[in-house]
């Protein structure tokens, strides 16, 4: 695979990106386009390593290793650095439906337990993956396709996230008449408006597949929240089979004194007025326009407040993590091809950075409360540093007395993960829910306790990574039409 010895010839390189002061002006993608003769040498880097642990998407301590859609990472390398451009198009698309989505907003645990990576720094395999496939687009070679056959059978897929996007493609492909249900008024779920555009961009990406899917039968309807606009009784009736991808959205609380001031909001609420505004031309509900903004939590979502922060022009912001500081590079207990837990500056830091002069995270510190000032309006935070000690034998945070201060701020964010599925829809199917409150589906036949409902993504996983959606809904669409078939040709 690649040039034989083209690991030792070529360093890493990745794509250079805009300036951050130039970048957070806009709404744009920041990322810059690649030449192609370098994309060609850092295929070239991709080793002949026998054992190719990239593509093989196993959990490791709880963590993605490798490709959950097991992309054929090795192969399309081989392509690109050869200039074989066409035929690396058609190894990616054999297991990824997205690749324009993940080239772009996935964290790359395919190249966390790349071989090369072990004594060099890793291909630069997320790059790639999204360069074959805008390439693909340039060139026209994306286009709807006419499916061969109909079924007969109809399905109903709850959710346009990624999981629902994949199950509803690869059904579609299969014959059947598939509907998705979106209950916001554009169809893309977290992709629409929980990642901001600046990552993904909406209209040049997102409605870009979906005019695709739309022009090879694919209905979709927005603004339709199934169980209350759509009763979830017509579902079962006017449907052969439905597919649960409703997400984990309950977003996780900060129950301390003073969390009702106004002014304290969760982060995907936050990034959903922002990027909704930006669609529709106006003001955004919540903004972060002449504010001190503390960001609660690390993570994507943190990131993604961070950035929209500034370009809303925010006065300052800070982030806060429970969690101490990551090392500069694995700790033994973190060994290859385990997902490297190791310091990054991803592009929100880097903004802040460059507008205010440091990192705006600040590690190990524990919110205490909320202060208003009497008038019931947010004014600022009160923290402490924690220590993180043993106690019956797990780690807990201990605030360390004589730390406590005060943060100003009239806005904070809370971007501490999600817990779970909403229950009403899962209580009207009369659906069984697991103990962390997921819909409980086999995790090989992706079927629920009530025949015919079937469940992928979030919403039977747990918050996860876009890629696992992806995978969860192309396994849900291959037992569906098994289900509705007695066989399946579905991957």
């Amino acid at each position: 695979m690649g040039k034989v010895k083209g690991f030792m010839e070529f360093r890493r390189v990745v794509p250079s990106d805009r300036e951050p002061l130039e970048r957070i002006g806009d709404w744009q993608e920041f990322h810059l386009e690649m030449p192609e003769d370098e994309l060609q040498k850092q295929g070239a880097r991709c080793m002949d390593c026998g054992t190719p642990y990239c593509h093989t998407g196993m959990l490791l301590s709880g963590m993605a290793s490798g490709c959950p859609i097991h992309n054929l990472i090795p192969e399309w390398n081989d392509y690109i650095y050869k200039g074989f451009w066409r035929e690396a198009f058609y190894r990616l698309m054999k297991t990824n439906n997205f690749p324009e989505f993940t080239g772009r907003v996935c964290p790359a645990p395919c190249e966390g337990s790349c071989v090369l990576g072990i004594v060099e720094p890793p291909v630069t395999i997320k790059n790639i993956e999204c360069s074959i496939i805008e390439h693909a687009f340039a060139e026209g070679w994306v286009k709807p396709k006419t499916v061969a056959f109909h079924t007969g059978k109809r399905v109903a897929v709850v959710g346009s996230g990624p999981a629902g996007l994949s199950c509803a493609d690869q059904l579609n492909k299969a014959g059947h008449s598939v509907t998705v249900f979106e209950r916001d008024d554009r169809i893309g779920g977290l992709m629409m408006y929980g990642i901001p555009n600046m990552k993904l961009d909406k209209k040049l990406v997102l409605d870009r597949r979906i005019d695709i899917m739309k022009a090879e039968g694919v209905t979709f309807m927005p603004s339709t929240e199934v169980g209350v606009d759509y009763p979830a009784d017509k579902l079962l009736e006017e449907f052969d089979a439905v597919v649960l991808c409703t997400g984990s959205t309950k977003p996780r609380d900060l129950t301390v004194e003073g969390r009702a001031f106004r002014g304290v909001h969760f982060a995907m609420d936050f990034l959903r007025a922002g990027t909704k505004a930006l669609l529709d031309g106006t003001e955004p509900a919540i903004t972060a326009k002449g504010k001190n903004v503390v960001v609660i939590g690390g993570g994507d979502t943190g990131t993604d407040c961070v950035a929209t922060s500034l370009r809303q022009g925010c006065r300052n912001v800070i982030q806060l993590e429970i969690m101490p500081k990551p090392p500069l590079e694995r700790q033994e207990d973190n060994p290859w091809p385990e997902w490297p837990k190791v310091y990054k500056v991803d592009y929100g830091q880097e903004e802040a950075a460059a507008v205010q002069g440091e990192d705006p995270r600040r590690y190990c510190m524990m919110t205490k409360k909320f202060l208003d000032g009497s008038t019931g309006v947010l004014e600022a935070v009160e923290v402490s540093q924690v220590e993180w000690v043993v106690d019956e034998g797990r780690y807990i945070p201990r605030p360390v007395s004589g730390t406590e201060e005060i943060i100003p701020a009239e806005l904070v964010l809370l971007a501490m993960g999600f817990i779970g599925p909403e229950e009403n829809l899962l209580q009207q199917l009369q659906v069984a829910q697991d103990q962390r409150g997921n819909i409980e589906a086999d995790e090989c036949t992706c079927k629920t306790s009530k025949q015919g409902i079937f469940a992928a993504g979030d919403a039977r996983r747990g918050q996860s990574l876009v890629v696992w959606a992806i995978n969860e809904g192309r396994a849900a669409a291959r037992e569906c039409d098994r289900y509705l078939m007695g066989t399946t040709c579905l991957p």
